[in-house]
């Protein structure tokens, strides 16, 4: 028994809405994209062999029930844009089909009239073309404006019915489509539904239209940058060769094995082994350097310790520091001990040091007034 067109559709929307909220790497979530898109494709085909729309018809023929599978080609777009691919071509190739997607979806629109002509030149504007940044700035606060407007419409008439999801709960493009498809019972009973309740899910539909158009625009100005990006980046380098299949490679690894080996040199050529199996030497051979310079320094870095040792004590060192001026005197502890040195002989003798210089301080100045020295620039 063939699936009917609502369920087939609603499969396929609710794993799309599944996948767009999990991560885009996961093998599951790319499960759940292949999965919508096959049924969507198998839908697009079924709509097509039942000519549920026409060229020659006009929006007032289509019915109300029949209205949302005009999303069919938005669905797809968004779906085909998602699915990971292998490399830059692959990309560009499913790219080239959402976009293809995309535009089924505004040109079946547009040849309906269900678009106004404001929002079409609204919508077709594209902001990065637009130098001037207020202008820019200004076309996508009225391009968000317009979306917002339209969202807003749209969930008063679903309140209305009350169709809005739970308190808390988040909902997609993919809902919100699920939410308005026919029931079988709904299909079934189709000559018995009321116009009042009609009225309201044309309209809806008709908004929702108008919002998946919007997006669309969007979208299909995106596609275009990115596979102009991806055509106009640079090929990726060749791959190289693996170790294991590279004859150099497998010379480095033969290296590698026997670093801690000698070269298998020996014989009195040069070559082949360096002892017999007996353990005779076959060639002459050094073990330390003739130089006893070089033998001593070998040996005092083979019996000395692993560590570097110091070469002066601790007061050593600050005696040199000191003497290189390199520790500061007086202040800190030193000023503490000489506050309480006052009225002792060591008080008095820092006293009379300091009255001494302030006399030769005095002296000075009075000897050499201030500016006495400048001739002022007269030689």
């Amino acid at each position: 028994m063939s699936v009917s067109l609502p369920t087939l559709f609603s499969r396929a929307l609710k794993n799309a809405s599944k996948a767009t909220s999990k991560s885009a790497f996961e093998q599951s979530t790319q499960d759940l994209f292949q999965s919508s898109l096959a049924d969507l494709k198998s839908l697009s085909a079924r709509i097509l062999g039942l000519s549920l729309f026409s060229s020659n018809e006009v929006l007032e023929d289509i019915s109300t029930r029949d209205l949302i599978y005009l999303l069919v080609p938005y669905a797809l777009g968004e779906v085909q844009g998602r699915v990971k691919t292998e490399g830059p071509d692959q990309r560009i190739e499913h790219l080239k089909q959402s976009k293809q997607y995309i535009s089924t979806f505004i040109s079946h629109l547009e040849n309906y009239d269900i678009i106004p002509e404001s929002e079409r030149t609204l919508h077709a504007q594209d902001p990065a073309q637009i130098k001037d940044p207020a202008s820019r700035r200004k076309l996508k606060i009225k391009q968000y404006q317009r979306e917002k407007d339209l969202r807003t419409r749209i969930e008063t008439i679903r309140k209305r019915r009350g169709q809005l999801p739970a308190e808390g709960e988040s909902e997609s493009d993919f809902d919100l489509i699920v939410s308005l498809l026919p029931t079988p019972t709904k299909e079934d009973d189709e000559d018995e539904e009321d116009s009042d309740s009609e009225d309201p899910l044309r309209e809806t539909l008709l908004l929702l239209l108008r919002l998946c158009y919007a997006q669309a625009e969007a979208q299909s100005l995106s596609l275009d940058q990115e596979i102009q990006l991806l055509q106009s980046a640079p090929p990726r380098p060749p791959t190289p060769p693996r170790p294991e299949e590279d004859r150099r490679g497998k010379e480095r690894a033969a290296e590698n094995d026997m670093w801690k080996l000698d070269a298998p040199r020996g014989g009195p050529d040069g070559k082949g082994p360096l002892l017999d199996p007996e353990g005779k030497p076959l060639r002459p051979f050094t073990i330390l350097p003739s130089g006893s310079s070089d033998r001593a320094r070998l040996a005092a870095q083979v019996f000395g310790p692993g560590y570097r040792l110091p070469t002066m004590s601790i007061d050593e060192y600050l005696r040199i520091e000191e003497e290189r001026g390199n520790i500061l005197t007086g202040g800190g502890y030193q000023l503490a001990l000489d506050g309480e040195m006052d009225g002792t002989k060591d008080g008095m003798e820092k006293e009379e040091m300091k009255r001494l210089k302030d006399e030769n301080w005095a002296q000075f100045t009075d000897e050499n007034p201030k500016g006495a020295g400048n001739t002022m620039n007269r030689g």
